[in-house]
C-alpha cells in the first residue's frame, strides 16, 4: 500500500513529528506534575490540554503539508498543465523575456501553507539547464517576490510540436526556505511527472512563448492543481 507522503519531505517528515510528539509528552508530564496540583480548577485543566491540542494540530499539519496524493495525468500534447497547486496570482504577456524570442506568456501560482507543494512538469519535455539563484525571503504574495526572492529556474523543451522552450521557476517565500529540485539536464519527463517541491509556502511560475494558437485557460484567482488543471492549450 502506497504511503501518501512525498520523499521530498525527508528529513522533515521524520524529524518534525518526533520532535512534536516529544514536546507533547514532556509538556503533559510537566503540566500534570506542577499545574494541576497547584490549582484543581477548570483553568488548570485548560492549561494542561490546550497546548496539547495545539501541538496535535501542528502534528497533523506537518503530515498534511508533505502529502503526495495520487493523480491520474492526462497525456495530451496540446495541453500545458499546472506545475503546482495553489491560486493563480498573475497572468500576463511579456513583450520580451531573457532567453526567449518574442512575447512570452507568464502565469504565476501562489502556494499557501495548506496546498500540496509538489512541482510537476506541465507537459512531456526534456530538461535543459537548471539554474539556482540566491535571493531574499520576502512574502510570496508581494508583487516583486519573483524578482528578488531565492529561486530555481528549470528550463524545459517540449518533446511534442510545437517544440517550444519553457521555463518553470520555483520561488521561495517568507516561510519557505528550501527548494527541492531533482530535474537534471537532458532528462526526459512525461506530462505531470514530479520533479521537486518547495517547502512551507512559496510560488511557482510558468513561462512559455505566447503563440497565436496558444489559448490561456485560467484567470487571476482560479484554484489549480498540479498535473490536473489545464493552464493553456494549443489550438489546432
Amino acid at each position: 500500500m502506497r504511503i501518501p507522503l512525498t520523499r521530498y519531505g525527508l528529513p522533515q517528515v521524520a524529524v518534525f513529528p518526533i520532535t512534536i510528539i516529544a514536546l507533547m509528552v514532556l509538556y503533559f508530564w510537566l503540566a500534570r506534575r506542577f499545574l494541576q496540583p497547584a490549582c484543581a480548577c477548570p483553568t488548570s485543566t485548560l492549561m494542561v490540554w490546550l497546548p496539547e491540542v495545539v501541538l496535535f494540530v501542528v502534528l497533523i499539519w506537518v503530515f498534511s503539508f508533505f502529502r503526495d496524493p495520487a493523480r491520474t495525468i492526462v497525456q495530451d500534447p496540446a495541453l500545458l498543465l499546472s506545475p503546482a497547486d495553489g491560486t493563480i496570482a498573475a497572468v500576463e504577456t511579456l513583450d520580451n523575456c531573457p532567453g526567449f524570442d518574442g512575447p512570452v506568456l507568464r502565469i504565476e501560482i501562489f502556494l499557501n501553507i495548506f496546498n500540496v507543494h509538489i512541482n510537476r512538469v506541465p507537459c512531456a519535455c526534456k530538461i535543459g539547464t537548471v539554474t539556482y539563484k540566491p535571493g531574499k525571503f520576502v512574502d510570496a504574495r508581494r508583487g516583486d517576490c519573483s524578482k528578488i526572492n531565492e529561486a530555481n529556474e528549470v528550463e524545459m523543451f517540449r518533446t511534442d510540436e510545437p517544440a517550444d522552450r519553457m521555463l518553470v521557476r520555483q520561488i521561495s517565500g517568507a516561510v519557505a526556505r528550501r527548494i527541492v529540485c531533482e530535474a537534471r539536464t537532458d532528462q526526459t519527463l512525461s506530462a505531470g511527472q514530479q520533479f521537486g517541491m518547495i517547502k512551507f509556502g512559496s510560488c511557482t511560475e510558468l513561462y512559455v512563448p505566447a503563440r497565436d494558437n496558444l489559448k490561456c485557460k485560467v484567470t487571476i484567482g482560479d484554484k489549480v492543481k498540479a498535473g490536473l488543471t489545464i493552464l493553456a492549450k494549443y489550438q489546432q
